[in-house]
């Protein structure tokens, strides 16, 4: 069940409000647990008993790590945190990956001319990647006493499993909404009134431009088997640069909306990405969520920065290398993770990682920086690395004549204008991001720009998902 379709819309959405708001507000866990719950069979079916059983025994581990029992036995305490972790790690690595690694199996083996070997064929259970990170961060922190375990198993539910993240993020930590599960004395028309312009912003920007945009970049990686052109190719890594860019954060913004409206305060998971003077930067602003995951399980265990200069660049590969395979079981999400964790080690090497100094250095960097991002883009899109370098060849290969071409292929009125809006609000300076200024800024301009989205765009947003023109959210894969 997508955010931005007729059954969320005009019911779920609405049903579930309206029980929140029936029901006493010590009921609020209960109502989104069991929505969430709902919400999740009513995509992913019978992977609902895999969710189910993740929740047990993290539940039961987290117990477990926080009991009087285990205290005082550091060895025991440390069994069950490997098994805790061993056993999210194994169930992500077989739905996710099993096929991924039985077709490089065949391969070989045909290869060496032994015959082919049996090819594992699993569907992608959704959200499964969130949800073994919320597992996985909750067990540590329990493990290290940065949080009590949760002992009320309805709260945990409502942990894992709420709906406005539970299958595309933003990845929430445990210790950042402990304390809002316990309260649920809060002002609801306030927490309504501050949630939905955020959740229309977001069905605006997913409906109105990530899906315009979609055309665009479908159209021309389309055409990458041919021969396509320059500036097609460029043309088509831009958009789908934007629209991802607006696919995704659009998720962010009515996640974080309906989290609000429900009473609950997720964390942000943008900040002006395309706006970064460094690959450094742009990872701290695109999918924060997923880098602070990262920074904290993953590359400070690792050593991070402490050890020397190369054990520095070895965490820093290591982290993208994990990054590009958690996004896809494919050699083109594995080359875009070593892709951007060599720009960050080039980067450390040269010194660009730091603010630069001077306006017009600042503005080239970012020009830079956002040029980068773009071929990266190339290879998340592409289907095969055959088509990536299709893309990439087209790029930077010019032919005469092309530009006659693409001017017939681009000239409609109507794709250049969502290109531009895009390309403006991306490039627009701002001292703050959209969603949360939309949210909660203040001023006549702010006042003006939220009646906006709200009475203006959410609602052609709504006519446009009625008209059957939406699609799914780019991250619902992952």
């Amino acid at each position: 069940m997508s955010f931005a379709s007729p059954l969320f819309l005009w019911f779920f959405m609405p049903a579930t409000l309206l029980a929140l708001w029936a029901l006493p507000r010590r009921c609020r866990n209960a109502v989104v647990a069991a929505a969430s719950l709902v919400f999740y069979a009513w995509g992913a079916g019978p992977h609902t008993l895999l969710l189910l059983s993740a929740i047990v025994v993290n539940y039961g581990a987290g117990l477990a790590l926080d009991s009087a029992r285990l205290r005082d036995r550091p060895r025991a305490r440390r069994k069950v945190l490997l098994a805790a972790v061993g056993w999210n790690v194994a169930m992500l690595a077989v739905w996710k990956y099993a096929g991924f690694a039985t077709e490089q199996l065949d391969a070989l083996t045909d290869a060496l001319g032994l015959g082919h070997s049996p090819i594992v064929t699993l569907a992608l259970p959704i959200g499964i990647s969130f949800f073994t990170f919320h597992h996985l961060s909750y067990v540590v922190d329990v493990y290290r006493g940065s949080t009590p375990a949760q002992r009320s198993p309805v709260r945990f539910i409502t942990y894992i499993a709420m709906f406005p993240q539970l299958v595309a993020g933003p990845i929430v930590r445990y210790h950042e909404i402990a304390e809002q599960l316990g309260d649920t004395r809060r002002d609801r028309l306030g927490d309504l009134a501050a949630g939905f312009p955020r959740f229309a912003l977001g069905l605006a920007k997913k409906v109105i431009v990530a899906d315009s945009l979609a055309a665009v970049a479908d159209a021309a990686f389309a055409q990458a088997g041919g021969p396509v052109n320059t500036p097609t190719a460029w043309l088509g890594a831009a958009a789908f640069a934007l629209q991802i860019y607006f696919d995704f954060s659009g998720y962010s913004d009515m996640a974080v909306g309906l989290g609000l409206m429900f009473g609950f305060r997720l964390p942000e998971n943008f900040d002006r990405p395309y706006s970064a003077y460094s690959v450094t930067d742009f990872w701290r602003r695109w999918h924060m969520s997923l880098s602070r995951w990262f920074r904290d399980y993953v590359y400070i265990p690792l050593g991070g920065n402490r050890g020397g200069a190369p054990r520095t660049y070895r965490n820093l590969l290591i982290i993208f290398v994990l990054c590009g395979f958690w996004h896809g079981a494919d050699w083109t999400f594995l080359v875009w993770g070593l892709y951007h964790g060599g720009l960050l080690v080039a980067e450390r090497l040269l010194g660009w990682d730091r603010p630069p100094g001077t306006v017009w250095t600042l503005a080239l960097r970012r020009a830079a920086t956002l040029l980068l991002v773009v071929v990266g883009w190339v290879f998340f899109r592409a289907k095969s690395m055959s088509e990536a370098w299709s893309m990439l060849r087209a790029m930077f290969t010019w032919r005469p004549g092309e530009l006659d071409e693409f001017v017939a292929w681009a000239a409609n009125g109507q794709r250049t204008a969502v290109f531009a809006l895009a390309l403006a609000v991306v490039a627009l300076p701002a001292s703050r991001a959209l969603g949360p200024l939309i949210q909660a800024g203040r001023g006549p301009a702010v006042r003006v720009a939220r009646a906006a989205v709200t009475w203006v765009a959410a609602p052609y947003a709504a006519m446009l998902v009625a008209a059957g023109t939406f699609s799914p959210f780019l991250y619902y894969q992952f």
